[in-house]
């Protein structure tokens, strides 16, 4: 993956408008917070192969942090925190964002097709 380009990543989040896309989205510390913090709280939320449509999408931020947000007919679905991206193989758009050690923190990828289980 590469560093976010602000024009590209959003030049190909405009690609996917107003189709049906399948939509991965990933926030967790997970246990990676308990290793040096007992009293940390592990946090994390998964979904996968959630198809939406979008009708407007938005990257912002600048540097090391980016938040985008895809609006949907009945409400927003929005990832904070990416860093890097790429588009793969399967024309999937990748995102990711990662702590200081370089531990996932955040994901949100877009596909026109469903992603393996």
């Amino acid at each position: 993956m590469e560093a976010i380009e602000l024009e590209l990543v959003q030049e190909k989040l405009e690609s996917y408008l107003n189709k049906h896309v399948y939509v991965h989205l990933e926030t967790t510390n997970g246990a990676y917070a308990s290793h040096f913090n007992d009293q940390a709280y592990n946090v994390g939320a998964f979904i996968r192969n959630a198809q939406i449509s979008y009708k407007q999408a938005k990257i912002v931020g600048s540097g090391s942090a980016y938040r985008v947000g895809l609006k949907t007919e009945i409400g927003w679905v929005y990832a904070e925190g990416l860093s890097s991206w790429e588009v793969d193989e399967q024309n999937r758009l990748l995102m990711a964002g990662h702590d200081r050690e370089g531990r996932l923190m955040v994901a949100l990828q877009i596909s026109e097709t469903p992603f393996n289980n």
